[in-house]
């Protein structure tokens, strides 16, 4: 499985082609918005927590929605001897849902996209990893029953008060309360159904927080990361590395460089 290209598309005017089909698997997902696909002359809207796979050699092609603007990543990829591990790489036609590990997924696609632009030693190695690592998620999701539409909207509720609250400390005994089940059932339906622990989800809404502030505030980085819930700055120095790979000052410098 080696990547061999990947976009970060933000259009409203984005149009694709592939009428002898790309020689490569295409794995799409929008981030927001929607764009639309014909693959093999069948429509497929593909919209925001929605992933589409396209195997190889499969004709297809796509466009926005008119006047609307989408985002989304697009990674091609050889399968090689992946498909002997991923089923849904055996698979002879196209395969759309939604994840409701939607935000675990994004943050593999994050650090795909931020290595393939860096392109430091050993960029397509990484790559490779984290593609293998996000595969493993779509298919441990694909492997059980479908989410039902009750679960799916007890976890979304849960979702919606870490938003609110994740400057806070958050515990399972709050989410419990939010939704009116106790701590351990809460606990692990959210696991389940993200991929994420709570304490996960917190760090990862927090750090994306975190560096939006870096890139577009005046903040300095202690006073970002008391904003955002960390009072120990070394802390925040931490998770930050763990989950992005950078520490805090190299936005901060990128940021201090584009005002010069």
């Amino acid at each position: 499985m080696q990547v061999i290209a990947f976009t970060y598309d933000k259009s409203s005017n984005w149009y694709k082609e592939e009428l002898e089909g790309c020689p490569n698997w295409t794995l799409v997902l929008v981030t927001y918005g929607r764009s639309v696909y014909w693959i093999n002359e069948k429509k497929q809207v593909v919209e925001k927590g929605q992933w589409l796979l396209i195997p190889s050699k499969t004709p297809f092609y796509g466009r926005s929605v008119p006047t609307q603007i989408h985002e989304k990543y697009v990674v091609q990829f050889t399968a090689d001897r992946a498909q002997e591990l991923f089923p849904l790489l055996q698979l002879p036609h196209y395969t759309s849902r939604s994840t409701g590990k939607y935000e675990l997924i994004v943050d593999r696609l994050r650090l795909i996209h931020q290595q393939w632009q860096d392109k430091h030693s050993y960029y397509l190695t990484l790559c490779e990893a984290l593609l293998k690592e996000l595969f493993v998620y779509l298919h441990r999701e694909w492997d059980q029953d479908t989410t039902s539409t009750a679960t799916a909207q007890l976890v979304e509720q849960m979702k919606g008060y870490i938003q609110n609250h994740y400057r806070e400390h958050v515990t399972k005994d709050e989410l419990a309360a939010c939704i009116s089940r106790s701590p351990n059932y809460t606990a692990a339906l959210f696991r389940k159904v993200t991929g994420q622990t709570i304490s996960e989800f917190v760090h990862a809404i927090r750090i994306k927080t975190g560096i939006y502030m870096l890139k577009h505030s005046a903040l300095s980085v202690t006073e970002i990361s008391e904003f955002i819930g960390y009072n120990d700055p070394s802390y925040f120095y931490r998770v930050f590395r763990r989950l992005t790979g950078l520490v805090p000052t190299d936005l901060v410098s990128d940021r201090e460089t584009i005002r010069k």
